[in-house]
């Protein structure tokens, strides 16, 4: 059995063009369209690759953007100054600091420095508790685009059993807590599963949509699944592989190869969950500068 391709390119430019329409409608009811301000410190080249991503993304939809760039030597009250300031902008609906941070930053004393209301990324605890408690908030980028995956591929986890492998407050935590939810596109048996897992097989072989999100290249493997599953690959890892001009390429937490012989459905790496991470930014932007209306 050959697995369906979950195409994430597909699914993220349809939500896209929805961010776009609405985009339109609000520019013209309100004089001005989202904005949305970026805050880039030092020179980490996957945080400028993402940034430029999102900044591309924000042009196409026609969205005001800002891009601050300040050196990694910023001194903590400096940037949350900077945070504050984008929290006063009326332009600026949607703020978002670029992880990771230098190590003299407390990152979680900026997060929380961001106006919940223009929390975009959804990492504010104010925005991670109405989460929890299955309440209306702008949900975390990538937990979000899973849940849309799921839905827009047909393959609703209503009364499924997900099984997550991670805990990160980024994707394993939020979307444990969006899919148990007794609410539509949710209400999934959820177990959440890591690395202190003596046998993860155990757990794994257990799901009906498998979520792999542990940071290690092919940690899951055909053999860890059970026939017919759905796997949700979140992973980006590079591997050297001296065949290709960059002298590397970059793989998911799943075997492919192997998984995609047992599943029903999967995402590929990459092009799976990789572009919905943008599409949902834009769309949480969006909603963001509707509730400040």
């Amino acid at each position: 059995m050959a697995a369906e391709i979950i195409d994430g390119k597909r699914i993220a430019a349809d939500i896209k063009r929805e961010v776009l329409g609405g985009t339109k409608a609000f520019a013209s009811a309100h004089g001005s369209p989202p904005g949305l301000a970026f805050i880039l410190v030092g020179n980490n080249p996957a945080s400028e690759s993402y940034v430029r991503s999102k900044g591309k993304a924000c042009e196409e939809l026609g969205f005001y953007s800002v891009t601050e760039k300040v050196p990694a030597e910023i001194p903590e009250k400096d940037l949350l100054a900077m945070v504050h300031r984008f929290n006063a902008d009326a332009k600026v609906h949607g703020l978002l600091v670029q992880l990771p941070l230098p190590k003299h930053i407390n990152e979680q004393k900026v997060i929380e420095a961001v106006d919940p209301k223009k929390d975009v990324d959804g990492f504010h605890p104010f925005n991670v508790g109405r989460l929890v408690l299955g309440l209306d908030t702008l949900k975390p980028c990538t937990p979000a685009g899973i849940q849309e995956l799921l839905i827009r591929s047909g393959n609703d986890p209503a009364g499924k059993h997900v099984v997550i492998v991670g805990r990160s407050n980024i994707v394993g935590k939020p979307i444990a807590n969006i899919l148990l939810q007794k609410q539509s596109g949710a209400n999934a048996v959820v177990t959440v599963v890591h690395t202190g897992a003596k046998d993860l097989t155990r757990f794994t072989k257990e799901a009906d949509i498998l979520i792999a999100a542990i940071g290690r290249a092919y940690a899951i493997t055909g053999g860890m699944l059970k026939e017919g599953c759905v796997v949700i690959d979140v992973g980006i890892n590079r591997i050297d592989d001296p065949s290709t001009p960059k002298g590397y390429r970059l793989v998911g937490d799943v075997d492919f190869e192997s998984a995609s012989k047992v599943a029903k459905a999967i995402t590929p790496v990459p092009g799976g969950v990789g572009p919905m991470t943008i599409a949902m930014l834009m769309r949480n932007t969006l909603e963001a500068a509707k509730r400040f209306q």
